[in-house]
């Protein structure tokens, strides 16, 4: 919104408008209630009630598109739905989570920073879920710069295109993009791994059973990647997760029975690599934030 102002974007008329999962949406929803701008969320059959409760009850509106795009997702019918409402008239104003230099800069200043400085300094591998990758772009920026010798892993899904993946529908939300990002830059990252719904929500659950910590989706296939990858590698220890948001806004999705088993997740069999990451003290891996 800072950026919008500074463009001389806004007036006292506009409606802020974005193509959103749900949890931007959110923020959105509050900034503008606390500016006085309308907002209207444009999201799709995946983003969950809760999501869609907490934005309505902030004074944002909601758009549903529920017809899928040709990658088998939602995204590109919202942005072709967005780019419809924004031709239709001048008050819309689009905060373009997808290309605006706000996006990685705002993680560049802030996530960045924080990171480093509550693991003092002592980063020696970080995972970050990518969709618009400008999370990934704008912690990839600060530690290339503050810690050079860091390893910095992005987390996809499978069924996303960011690294080249065939487009395939998926439940997860929060990662993974049926387009290519506008920010990511090879020389930001030094692998990615992608990760299955499957995998990703069995992660979330047997957490939640092990330990009584509850994560979102994308929470989930940050923290399967990390145990995948240090099985292979047992012996780095000043390791970060990126975990965006706790399960709150998932009970009517992950958390409960009766999803999983209409979205054909039994979810029963227990990962080797999972009894591994809710054991996390094994691999000594600190708890930020």
């Amino acid at each position: 919104m800072d950026d919008l102002h500074a463009r001389g974007l806004l007036s006292s008329s506009s409606i802020i408008i974005e193509s959103t999962s749900g949890n931007l949406g959110v923020s959105l929803a509050f900034i503008c209630r606390e500016m006085g701008y309308r907002f209207l969320a444009v999201i799709d059959p995946k983003t969950t009630e809760e999501n869609r409760h907490k934005i309505q009850k902030l004074g944002g509106e909601l758009q549903l598109v529920d017809e899928p795009d040709e990658t088998g997702g939602y995204l590109l019918s919202r942005l072709h739905r967005v780019h419809e409402l924004c031709h239709q008239s001048s008050q819309y104003v689009w905060t373009d989570q997808y290309t605006s230099p706000a996006n990685p800069l705002a993680h560049f200043l802030t996530t960045g920073p924080e990171i480093y400085r509550q693991m003092q300094g002592r980063v020696e591998l970080i995972f970050v879920a990518v969709s618009t990758g400008g999370t990934l772009a704008g912690i990839g920026r600060y530690l290339r710069k503050e810690s050079p010798e860091t390893t910095i892993v992005a987390v996809d899904a499978h069924g996303s295109v960011i690294f080249g993946g065939a487009p395939r529908a998926r439940k997860l939300t929060g990662i993974g993009s049926s387009q290519r990002s506008n920010f990511i830059k090879s020389e930001l990252y030094d692998g990615h791994l992608a990760v299955s719904d499957f995998d990703a929500f069995s992660l979330c659950l047997q957490l939640d059973t092990a330990a009584g910590i509850r994560v979102g989706g994308s929470s989930g296939a940050v923290l399967f990647a990390c145990a995948e990858y240090l099985a292979q590698h047992p012996n780095i220890h000043n390791v970060v997760c990126l975990c965006p948001d706790d399960g709150k806004n998932y009970e009517s999705t992950i958390f409960d029975v009766k999803w999983r088993r209409e979205n054909g997740f039994a979810l029963e069999t227990r990962s080797p690599i999972v009894e591994k990451i809710v054991a996390c003290e094994e691999f000594g891996i600190p708890s930020v934030g």
